[in-house]
């Protein structure tokens, strides 16, 4: 009875240690490798087999780095985890996940994700081999820099979209995307330093050493300047960039990134919400349908509406097959 009760409590361990290295890979943040199909949208690929194919097992292996980055930061931050008001609860510093599993798979998932890679593109293993590296040394010592830290969260999306950029024959693909996805990035790891210090208030010090450097004000004149950055660098986009319509038919996503930059500003200022973006991309639903009719209106306008800006003619050719 007693071997059976002890086997019974090791089988249990075993898999709250599971489900808590799954927690500490953080599948929710997963969304943010999302961006290595930016240079496979906009290059007007996405509905070719082999780019896209091949897109995909990069989101995945990108994915797995990025987990394995989560892992280390939270080792790095164990202790101080522990006295975080929301982030005690995390696995490791809640130990639900032995250290040392911790450890075993910040080891095993980057030799797994890049030796794949390697198959896919030695140009894509450099850039994922870039990331971990770079997000390595963020953990250790470039999280604790003031505005150095907020710099290398823009960097590391930068590397996604460039992920992307090695897994297809980039043909139209501007490199506008890639400064808009700076400014977007540094709007929203700005946004999480914001939040986060006005939910930890006067123990905001305790928790990272930066904090002691920023203060509000300076936040929110960082906040001016890249959503102000993020909305004329995208607009610039819509009608300056090499590979997009001439009849500047891109112009009219402008209104859906101008909402969801105003719908998260909302959600900051008036809801109190925006220390976690992935977090509040899964539950605002106003920001999911916005997002939704970008990524609509963006496909419509790159894959299916003409260039020569003939619209009505276009229509009714559709309506002349339609009879």
């Amino acid at each position: 009875m007693d071997i059976e009760s002890t086997a019974g409590t090791s089988s249990v361990g075993i898999f709250q240690a599971l489900l808590g290295l799954i927690r500490t890979m953080r599948p929710k943040q997963w969304t943010k490798s999302g961006f290595i199909f930016v240079p496979l949208i906009f290059d007007r690929q996405l509905f070719l087999w082999e780019p896209f194919l091949r897109t995909f097992a990069g989101f995945w292996l990108l994915s797995l780095t990025a987990s394995a980055v989560y892992i280390i930061n939270d080792l790095v931050d164990i202790e101080r985890d522990r006295a975080h008001p929301r982030k005690r609860n995390r696995p490791l510093p809640s130990g639900q996940l032995p250290v040392p599993v911790a450890v075993s798979a910040a080891a095993i998932l980057p030799i797994v994700s890049l030796g794949l890679s390697w198959l896919l593109s030695p140009s894509l293993t450099l850039v994922l081999a870039t990331y971990l590296a770079l997000h390595i040394l963020y953990s250790f010592v470039l999280k604790n820099v003031v505005i150095v830290d907020v710099l290398t969260i823009s960097a590391g999306f930068v590397l996604r979209v460039a992920a992307g950029a090695t897994l297809i024959e980039v043909q139209r693909f501007s490199p506008w995307m890639y400064v808009f996805t700076v400014m977007l990035a540094l709007f929203l790891a700005v946004a999480k330093r914001r939040q986060e210090m006005v939910m930890l208030a006067d123990e905001a010090h305790n928790h990272r050493s930066t904090y002691n450097e920023y203060n509000m004000a300076l936040l929110d004149q960082m906040m001016n300047v890249v959503t102000t950055g993020t909305l004329v660098v995208y607009s610039l986009y819509t009608f300056e960039a090499a590979g997009v319509p001439q009849n500047h038919t891109m112009m009219l996503t402008i209104p859906f990134v101008l909402y969801g930059v105003f719908r998260y500003l909302y959600l900051m200022h008036v809801k109190g919400e925006g220390g976690a973006p992935d977090e509040v991309l899964l539950q605002d639903r106003p920001l999911q349908l916005d997002l939704m009719l970008w990524g609509l209106t963006v496909i419509l306008i790159l894959y299916v509406l003409p260039e020569d800006g003939n619209i009505a003619a276009f229509v009714q050719t559709l309506l002349h097959h339609g009879t």
